[in-house]
């Protein structure tokens, strides 16, 4: 039979019946087949009860007498089909089985094959198993109250930037925070989940957001929870201050119920979709960079109007929830770190747990100083006197440096490597434009970089001992010949022929063989 029909269908052919109506009038006043009609009046009459009887039950209790099994029995001519009985018993446990990490349905039915031969092939089997598990998606809907809780999580999916000195492409964290009661949310891309990097995260979505809610809700992660428990997990000690000194309550979902914090499980969703995709296309070179293009993305998502009622999220959270968040605290709370460490003798100190090195004044070499870092600052003592403050890098085995903590002929060689042709044409400009060319002859000449860069600094520093005038004219002399370096300018200058003037002599003797303007005539 197709699709069973509904009570007040099956009431109308009872009517009928009772009122005397034929199979074929019963067909044209139901639009039903006439095969359907004749199997719902076998089963009523398989009941035993009459029109009138049948009428005046409930709706539940006529059901159960139309669609019992033991009518199909005697009435459609059919046996009961036992394959279903047998199946139903172990739904529950094929579901349960599914659960378990590289068990399929096709497995599934291979083994209910195995027991009952005869039994559903592969696609009824999966209809039936499908329909079962509809039964454990039910949803409920929670009331959330103004200002009450955030929840908080981080996305699956990472975001990057391209470091500028390296080439390296770094993957970044995605911290996603929500306000239950208006969705109002926070995305902020971060280093890593570790302590010193969530929780200043955490406490600049606090700032976003201008206040600070009655829980935050998190699901089990070792960032903030050091033991999971239904009843009472244990967090981990920069968890604990970090609520203490904002005054809120942390508190986390049933370990494998992440439901418990639906909100910010759809609030990820939508941070694919309205964060990372349009951003996809985009190259970032620092984690700022990054940050500033999801705060704009940011802004215009949270003040999109809703689809299916009035306003947006903004509006939502600043008409009815930013006015009871309970205030900011003064500070704002830090994670902060101390270690001790000797001043190598390249002048820098190093934090063990990056393995990155930080300068501090050459003249400190050889002494143990104590180091105080955040998650965004590196701090160096000597004694009570701070001598060194550099912003923290996370790039293993690399150093910051300070110019100013390095001796002078150390900055006299990082000088050096920082020149460029600009560098060199530009001075000998200042000078005289003969010394110029001969400048970017050198330069040109397709030599060793370095070398020519020597050349280059020898000839500037000819100005110093011989004056910018005379070299000038040395230049220019010089310019005449094929290929000009530095020696052919000291010489000139040494020989005082810069001061000569420059004759032109014809050493091509006179001869028969030449021809005059006389021959051309």
């Amino acid at each position: 039979m197709s699709k069973p029909l509904r009570m007040h269908q099956i009431k109308t052919i009872i009517e009928l019946q009772l009122h005397g109506r034929s199979i074929r009038q019963i067909v044209r006043l139901t639009g039903l087949s006439r095969n359907t009609v004749r199997d719902y009046l076998r089963r009523m009459s398989a009941t035993g009860m009459s029109s009138q009887e049948l009428l005046s039950l409930d709706d539940e209790s006529l059901s159960s007498l139309v669609y019992v099994d033991a009518c199909e029995k005697s009435t459609a001519g059919r046996s009961i089909d036992d394959r279903h009985s047998d199946l139903k018993k172990h739904l529950e446990y094929y579901c349960s089985e599914l659960k378990k990490r590289g068990v399929t349905k096709q497995l599934l039915w291979e083994e209910y094959r195995k027991v009952y031969p005869d039994g559903y092939r592969y696609t009824q089997f999966c209809a039936y198993l499908n329909q079962h598990l509809k039964l454990d998606e039910a949803v409920m809907y929670f009331t959330h109250q103004p200002a009450e809780s955030s929840q908080i999580d981080f996305a699956g999916k990472k975001l990057s930037y391209v470091d500028r000195s390296t080439g390296e492409c770094i993957e970044c964290e995605s911290l996603v925070c929500v306000l239950p009661f208006s969705h109002y949310m926070y995305v902020e891309a971060i280093l890593s989940q570790k302590q010193e990097h969530f929780i200043p995260a955490l406490g600049r979505f606090k700032k976003f957001i201008g206040g600070v809610t009655t829980c935050v809700k998190m699901d089990n992660m070792r960032t903030a929870v050091q033991r999971a428990s239904r009843y009472e997990p244990v967090f981990t000690e920069a968890m604990e201050y970090f609520a203490a000194h904002y005054g809120t309550t942390a508190v986390t979902a049933r370990v494998g119920k992440p439901r418990d914090k639906g909100s910010v499980e759809k609030a990820v969703d939508l941070a694919y979709k309205h964060i990372y995709a349009p951003l996809r296309n985009q190259v970032f070179h620092s984690l700022e960079e990054l940050n500033a293009a999801i705060r704009r993305q940011l802004d215009l998502f949270n003040s999109r109007p809703f689809k299916n009622k009035t306003g947006s999220r903004k509006e939502l959270f600043e008409q009815h929830e930013k006015p009871l968040l309970k205030p900011l605290p003064s500070s704002v709370y830090e994670i902060k770190h101390t270690t001790d460490s000797k001043v190598q003798r390249n002048y820098h100190v190093v934090v063990g747990e990056d393995r990155h090195q930080y300068s501090v004044p050459h003249t400190l070499i050889g002494k143990k100083l104590k180091i105080i870092y955040t998650s965004d600052t590196v701090e160096v003592y000597d004694g009570l006197k701070r001598v060194a403050i550099h912003k923290r890098s996370y790039r293993k085995y690399g150093h910051t440096t300070n110019i100013e903590h390095r001796p002078v002929n150390h900055q006299k060689v990082i000088e050096q490597r920082a020149w460029d042709d600009e560098y060199f044409l530009r001075n000998a400009s200042y000078i005289g434009q003969s010394v110029q060319q001969v400048v970017k002859r050198i330069l040109s000449s397709n030599g060793f970089y370095e070398q020519t860069y020597n050349s280059c600094l020898g000839i500037l520093r000819l100005g110093k001992q011989y004056g910018n005038a005379r070299l000038d004219a040395a230049c220019k002399r010089a310019l005449s010949a094929a290929r000009v370096n530095y020696g052919m300018v000291e010489n000139i200058l040494k020989n005082n022929l810069d001061r000569a003037e420059v004759t032109v002599h014809n050493n091509i003797p006179d001869h028969n063989q030449i021809r005059g303007s006389k021959d051309y005539q």
